[in-house]
């Protein structure tokens, strides 16, 4: 809670309609937020105001808040430009942040004799760098396939010093290899082949195919079938090479698919950089506690500030506002096309995007990215304003009226979390009713949630019924009235009592791809754990229920027995005098013994 908020309501009523930007600023006068607003008095008000309802991230901003200032502009769109401009130059925490901490690679063509191309991190030597590349692997790969496609030798021989010294190695073989330490190229013909090496780094595969074939036809007309062989094998290890790396089709040929993951504390972005059909670069970003509502608006238009090689086109998988795509158009000097795909291969580039993103995101979690992604996509699917990271699943399980039980598992990021599974024994409720049952179930759990020390007092994001709609209207006014943040769902099953959809009030929704499998995961566990509870707790009654066949033996007595030993085993393995330990009187231990030893004959 922030102790300023009185002095900042009161401030923030006499603030301006205007549109501007504003500074949030913590007691020392650090800005730590900056943000803009189409309405000045509006937008900052929403912060300050009484029972706000702030996602965690700005709950957290609000927090350090001692005082604020503002700078009013014309629209809201020099507000945007000056926004950009004064988180560049303040840095502030809560905002989105490029922070360049990643280094960068270069493709070097080294200066001797017969030139090598490699990786490099630095400029250290003399020669010719391409680049930069801020993706290491992307530099790798393609020195990997220029040298493949050309046959450039990559052992570490000298040369000419090494010719016809050594036997060639495995790659020669394999003909990715010309074979130049056996001396038979001569250097006119390595030099050229270098330099038709460095023009397909440069201008990429498919104008190198474009020279290369008109040389071969060359080449065939004036009777140099050698030379023409030679070239119709390097434009086939170009068309192979070419292949495996086209992921997109012409449609996306110079393309950037940008895609996000995000859990309560960490926002990743994923960029995928396609430029003439290869995959170009990929990046990626994580930010902690920014306090956005609009991330990808603010990381994209940070990412394009300085950025002179702009795409034809942007994929994304959510919408940019309209001023974020009117300064980008201002930065690119053109329109850029802004695509939100519903389906096809633009749907599986960002797709792609957001596996990377999950996978980093999945990696800091301890995670996998698959349950990353499964998460993320349930709270999508369910409409909710947060990703559902903490999600717990109830289920009642009953032998008629005589035993009542429930099951309660947790699920944290997508995986079970054990050691926070809770059973409950049915005490209010003496008659078979699921309803009833749930709706004690519920209360009870719920009733601790603001107790410290209790084992419920974490806020579930997300809590699920194992029922059907009638399910979830009679547990939704109790999840209103102690704890309305909490999103609430039921699982419906089929007559096969495999998951079919997921339940709100009043309808139905259908479940498919990563949400079905985590709902399903979800569904069966919680089942299992309830009917195994079931089951150890009816063996239990049963057995109270023949202690009570012994005389002197009550049905508080029993329970004390069973509280005791724990077991049955332990009980039948124990003898009069044990017995007595347990509270109960010599003559009746004795009669238990007799009735116990009696029944295992």
């Amino acid at each position: 809670m922030n102790d300023r908020l009185p002095y900042l309501r009161n401030k923030t009523a006499k603030l301006t309609t205007s549109p501007g930007v504003y500074l949030m600023k913590e007691k020392t006068g650090k800005i730590i937020y900056i943000g803009k607003a189409k309405n000045l008095h509006k937008r900052v008000s929403s912060y300050f105001r009484v029972n706000a309802e702030h996602l965690p991230k700005v709950e957290k901003m609000i927090a350090h808040v001692w005082d604020y200032d503002f700078i009013v502009t014309d629209s809201e769109y020099e507000a945007l430009i000056l926004e950009c401009s004064l988180i560049k130059q303040h840095q502030p925490h809560y905002n989105i942040l490029l922070k360049d901490d990643k280094g960068y690679s270069y493709i070097h063509l080294s200066e001797e004799d017969y030139p090598r191309i490699t990786v490099a991190k630095h400029k250290t030597e003399t020669g010719e760098y391409l680049g930069v590349y801020t993706s290491g692997f992307v530099a790798k790969s393609a020195v990997e396939e220029v040298n493949a496609v050309f046959g450039l030798p990559t052992c570490h021989k000298k040369f000419p010093q090494c010719f016809g010294k050594t036997r060639p190695c495995l790659n020669y073989y394999i003909k990715r290899c010309m074979g130049l330490c056996q001396g038979n190229i001569s250097q006119e013909e390595y030099q050229e082949r270098i330099m038709q090496a460095v023009a397909y780094l440069k201008n990429g595969s498919q104008a190198s195919l474009e020279r290369m074939y008109s040389e071969m036809e060359q080449a065939a007309e004036h009777l140099e079938f050698e030379k023409a062989a030679v070239l119709r094998d390097r434009i086939k290890a170009i068309e192979k090479a070419s292949a495996s790396q086209k992921i997109l089709d012409n449609q996306f040929r110079n393309t950037d698919i940008i895609a996000l993951i995000e859990n309560q504390q960490t926002v990743f972005i994923s960029v995928l950089i396609y430029r003439e059909g290869r995959l170009q670069d990929k990046q990626h970003f994580s930010f902690a506690d920014p306090a956005e509502d609009a991330v990808l608006d603010a990381f994209v238009l940070q990412f394009y500030q300085e950025n002179q090689n702009f795409p034809e086109m942007i994929l994304l998988e959510q919408e940019l506002s309209e001023i974020t795509v009117q300064r980008l158009a201002e930065l690119a000097g053109k329109q850029v096309k802004i695509i939100m795909p519903k389906r096809g291969n633009g749907l599986k580039l960002v797709h792609l995007a957001k596996q990377n993103a999950a996978e980093y995101l999945a990696l800091q979690e301890n995670r996998t990215g698959k349950e990353m992604l499964a998460v993320e996509a349930l709270g999508k699917l369910l409409g909710m304003a947060k990703t559902p990271n903490y999600i717990e699943s109830y289920d009642i399980s009953n032998l008629a009226s005589e035993t009542m039980v429930a099951g309660m598992v947790v699920f944290e990021n997508g995986r079970p979390l054990k050691k926070a599974y809770r059973r409950f024994s049915i005490k209010e409720n003496n008659m078979q009713n699921d309803y009833a049952c749930m709706q004690e179930v519920i209360r009870r759990r719920l009733s601790h949630l603001h107790e410290e020390d209790s084992a419920f007092s974490r806020m579930p994001d997300l809590i699920l019924l194992d029922g059907g709609k009638g399910h979830v209207n009679a547990v939704a006014p109790i999840v209103q009235e102690l704890a309305p943040e909490i999103a609430l769902f039921g699982m419906v099953k089929d007559s096969k009592h495999r998951t079919r959809a997921i339940a709100t009030g009043d309808r139905e929704i259908q479940v498919s791809g990563e949400a079905f499998h985590l709902i399903t995961r979800i569904q069966d566990e919680v089942h299992h754990y309830a009917i195994s509870y079931l089951h150890q707790k009816h063996k239990k009654q049963t057995l109270i229920s023949d202690l009570t066949q012994v005389q002197g033996i009550g049905e508080k007595t029993a329970q004390k027995l069973m509280l005791y030993f724990k077991t049955r085993d332990a009980l039948w393995k124990a003898d009069s005098a044990e017995l007595q330990k347990a509270g109960i009187p010599q003559k009746t231990a004795e009669n238990l013994y007799i009735y116990l030893h009696g029944k295992q004959e």
